[in-house]
């Protein structure tokens, strides 16, 4: 097959164990060439694997005279990565026929081989002990608003992660849990708080993806037991709990990833909750903190042994609260394991 790949830096890493903010990627056969410019010379010949790497400041004049050298009949692009202006370049220098494939690099990564899983399994592990230092570290700031304590647990994730992050934590408290993707505010923590937090850290460049909703006192922790001052809360917490633990005893190679969704809302729903949950049940983790499988109704993706992605129900009340429990499982023995 030939491909190119233009300054997706996940997609370029994937393809030769490096990647920097301008290079291009070509596949063409047996032969595999690394552009980039001068500023990554030194470390491009000595990271890059099984690629000729090119040095050139006109890294797509580059590609198309390789491309023509090689007299390419046809070529895959994903055109996600392309704007308009490079593409027409490409086009209207090159006769030759295009292969559009969208999310080219995803579909590639889709299976995870084994040194992948350890990879994701040791950015889990670490992300897990940044969730208990993150709780203990609450603990000594009752009374700090949101936006403080964000910071708090990013500063720790970084920490443990050696700077590299998954993604920009979400740390929200009470009725501020009742967005997904909550932005911090000048909230202060009080006793009897709830406290939803999503975050993970980089190991190797492989993401980890986690989220708990605990319930803040002298014995608070991210645990997934919790007991609620507020009965409303427990019923809430312990149906996004039983979604969760059920989508996952559940799921099984041959499945479509949308009859894994069904499992988790099935529960929700049943509970009297289905339209408070919003989102889909979960998605891929791997390179990048969301790839291919995505968990969610209209997904018809099979799901096969080696695939890892989140299990992540949640239940929303708006001006209330919100609950969501996230886990990153991977497909083996034919069942879902919890990394």
């Amino acid at each position: 097959m030939n491909y190119i790949v233009f300054k997706n830096e996940n997609a370029l890493y994937y393809e030769c164990g490096y990647s920097c903010d301008n290079a291009i990627f070509l596949k063409l056969g047996k032969d595999a060439f690394f552009i980039t410019d001068g500023r990554y010379e030194l470390e491009a010949k000595e990271q890059v694997k099984k690629a000729k790497v090119i040095i050139s400041n006109m890294l797509l004049k580059e590609a198309i005279t390789i491309i023509k050298k090689n007299k390419i009949k046809q070529l895959t692009i994903d055109p996600n990565e392309w704007n308009i202006f490079s593409f027409n370049r490409l086009k209207d220098t090159l006769k030759l026929n295009f292969n559009f494939v969208p999310n080219f690099s995803h579909k590639k990564r889709i299976i995870k081989t084994q040194k992948e899983i350890e990879l994701l399994q040791k950015a889990v592990k670490i992300g897990k002990k940044s969730f208990k230092k993150i709780a203990q570290e609450i603990l000594k700031n009752k009374g700090s608003k949101e936006f403080e304590l964000n910071f708090l647990a990013e500063s720790i994730f970084r920490a443990y992660g050696k700077r590299d992050i998954s993604f920009e934590p979400i740390l929200a408290i009470n009725e501020n849990a009742a967005k997904p993707h909550a932005l911090p505010t000048k909230k202060k923590l009080k006793n009897k708080s709830l406290i939803l937090l999503d975050g993970g850290v980089k190991y190797k460049r492989y993401c980890s993806d986690r989220t708990r909703t605990a319930f803040f006192d002298e014995d608070f922790s991210f645990k997934l037991n919790q007991k609620f001052h507020s009965k409303k809360m427990q019923k809430v917490y312990d149906l996004v709990r039983k979604a969760h633990d059920k989508a996952i005893a559940k799921a099984r190679v041959g499945m479509r990833a949308k009859e894994i969704d069904k499992i988790a809302r099935d529960v929700i729903e049943k509970g009297g909750y289905g339209k408070y949950f919003v989102h889909s049940t979960g998605h891929g983790v791997g390179l990048d903190i969301h790839e291919m499988p995505y968990i969610s109704s209209r997904s018809d993706t099979i799901i096969e042994e080696g695939m890892v992605f989140t299990i992540e129900p949640g239940i929303y009340l708006p001006d209330e609260f919100g609950v969501r429990i996230e886990d990153m499982v991977v497909m083996q023995g034919s069942k879902a394991k919890v990394l």
